[in-house]
């Protein structure tokens, strides 16, 4: 794998730009580590996250998780959730598995494993740490029309004039 493959640009900052909020979970904080628990080799286990400070006005929220380091043009989509209520300001850990509770009308779109679930951190070995962006965004509607087999790019362009807000908790990765 080539270690000198330059480090994608970060995608929330190509988008119009949109207040922010704070996300964290007590599994890592931002820029740190992903614990194994997070990983597609681990526990694959989505992280309990948390936010606050959301703009006024928002009805919904989509969760997200990206990696934009992953060796395709497009980058990797995790785990992509929407229709979150807008007066949810957390999700549990393992809320993301396929056995997991989500709040009520909330949805998980199918991620680039092909699931409809949360898939964990799986760099290619060798590779250099990627990065791992869980992103909160705050909605100005309840409900973007999407169904579960609606793919992350196409929901996210749905979702872009909506938008109120995004908080971002990134944690990195990389396998020995």
């Amino acid at each position: 794998m080539n270690l000198e493959r330059p480090q994608a640009p970060d995608p929330y900052e190509l988008l119009p730009q949109v207040p922010s909020f704070s996300v964290q979970s007590p599994a890592f904080t931002d820029g740190s580590t992903l614990p194994d628990a997070q990983t597609f080799g681990g526990e694959n286990t989505s992280p309990a996250l948390s936010w606050s400070g959301a703009p006024e006005g928002t009805k919904s929220y989509v969760v997200s998780l990206f990696d934009p380091d992953a060796p395709t043009p497009s980058g990797f989509w995790h785990w992509f959730v929407v229709g979150i209520p807008g007066d949810v300001t957390e999700l549990a850990e393992g809320a993301g598995m396929s056995s997991g509770t989500l709040p009520s009308g909330a949805i998980q779109l199918r991620n680039d494993f092909g699931t409809n679930d949360f898939g964990g951190a799986a760099p290619p070995e060798g590779d250099f740490p990627h990065r791992y962006m869980f992103a909160v965004h705050a909605l100005d509607v309840e409900d973007i029309s999407i169904d579960p087999d609606t793919s992350p790019a196409k929901a996210s362009f749905a979702m872009l004039e909506h938008v109120i807000g995004r908080g971002v908790l990134t944690g990195r990765y990389a396998q020995s």
